[in-house]
């Protein structure tokens, strides 16, 4: 069951972006990956890993980038998250805060890192930009948090969704 939400949560995050990259410019999030570290966090490394597989190819695929590259980068952050999510209590918001930023940072490290090492693409200095990106995702990614749990019975299926992960 979980695997139906993580792909259905993908699919509406790539409709979602692609539609408000018509009309606004939000270039400064990235809601693929705010679904990714979400289901890291809740459900674990495995669930993260294949999570920003399945998401980092989709996005790869639709964006007409070399296939491959936005996947290896969010299946990094996915598996490290979900690491992270189950060694440290990330419960309060500024916990999640701090999660959401760093995983940003790393999935555009990892990303452009290797456009750069593979000679395709040049990107300059990209701080300001990278750092606008992580901030505008940690601010999505924590309110997307608090909308979840404020949904009835959300926090008991978190919980039943956790334990199920650890018997295995």
């Amino acid at each position: 069951m979980n695997a139906v939400w993580v792909i259905l949560a993908t699919i509406a995050a790539v409709a979602l972006q692609t539609t408000l990259d018509r009309w606004v410019a939000v270039g400064a999030v990235d809601l693929v990956l705010i679904v990714v570290v979400y289901h890291a966090l809740v459900s674990g490394r495995v669930t993260g890993m294949l999570a920003g597989s399945f998401a980092g190819l989709v996005q790869d695929a639709l964006s007409g980038a070399v296939i491959g590259m936005g996947g290896l980068s969010k299946t990094v952050v996915g598996f490290f998250t979900g690491i992270v999510g189950t060694q440290f209590i990330v419960t309060h918001s500024a916990s999640r805060f701090v999660v959401f930023f760093g995983a940003t940072v790393v999935n555009q490290l990892v990303f452009r890192g290797l456009y750069e090492l593979l000679g395709l693409r040049q990107f300059g200095s990209p701080l300001a930009a990278v750092a606008g990106q992580a901030l505008g995702n940690a601010v999505v990614g924590v309110l997307v948090f608090k909308v979840v749990e404020l949904l009835p019975g959300a926090v008991e299926r978190r919980r039943d969704a956790r334990a199920g992960g650890l018997r295995r």
